[in-house]
């Protein structure tokens, strides 16, 4: 009775006001994808002198890791609509931030495109499509893309919705894994599919360099893998207040 009675006289938390609940958030999310991509774009056009995919896996890992721990806390540090998905699937976002953190993420993508075209000499700007992740050439390897941009997202998606969401096996070293994660896959699947594994990475330099060689492929994979992984982690994987079956 008297737990009860605590619990009707204790003063709910204050509601944060409008800005902080639905502007700031999405502020964050142009800001941290505009920084990530301007970063992972420019180590792509700069000349890698001998190391290959470890420049742009090492750039694209820490950028993220970075934006990540730093703006996490204001929009929960997606930067991929992928990602929202994944998240809004295990009740993480509500559905009014959804569409506003898609439309963030993609403008962050072309500001970030955009910058690195406008501090990149011209010609190895064009030489590398802008950044653009490097996609299949034929129409025969578009399975082999597929696939690999579906299995690499899954991991990323993994490793976000269980480090960084799910209430039991969440981790203050979330934004080092997700960083991580991102630079083996990158060092693992560069060669097969670009490892985008982020529709506005994909989006920002398509569109400021005017590539769009079967570009739907970095939508599609990414965003099955957000469906694939929402509910695995949903049904199975999820904690208690995640799971929506075996409870």
């Amino acid at each position: 009775m008297l737990e009860l009675m605590d619990a009707q006289t204790k003063p709910s938390a204050p509601r944060l006001p409008r800005f902080e609940r639905h502007v700031q958030p999405c502020l964050a999310e142009l800001l941290g994808t505009a920084l990530f991509i301007f970063t992972g774009c420019l180590a792509v056009l700069e000349e890698p002198g001998g190391t290959g995919r470890l420049q742009p896996a090492l750039a694209h890992g820490l950028a993220l890791a970075a934006t990540v721990a730093v703006l996490g806390d204001i929009s929960g540090g997606h930067f991929n609509p992928a990602v929202s998905l994944a998240v809004w699937l295990l009740g993480g976002l509500h559905v009014t931030l959804l569409i506003p953190y898609w439309l963030c993420q993609l403008c962050g993508g072309v500001i970030g495109a955009g910058l690195a075209k406008a501090v990149a000499p011209s010609e190895r700007f064009s030489n590398a499509s802008g950044g653009a992740p490097g996609g299949p050439t034929a129409r025969e390897q578009l399975p082999a893309v597929l696939g690999a941009e579906i299995v690499l997202s899954s991991f990323l998606l993994l490793v976000v919705c269980m480090g960084a969401v799910n209430g039991s096996t969440r981790t203050p070293l979330a934004p080092l894994c997700i960083g991580l994660t991102v630079t083996a896959a990158i060092l693992a699947g560069g060669g097969v599919s670009g490892a985008c594994m982020n529709p506005a990475r994909a989006f920002g330099p398509a569109l400021v360099a005017n590539c769009w060689n079967y570009h739907w492929v970095y939508w599609v994979g990414p965003m099955l893998a957000a469906l694939l992984v929402g509910g695995l982690v949903r049904l199975l994987l999820g904690d208690r207040a995640t799971r929506l079956l075996l409870k």
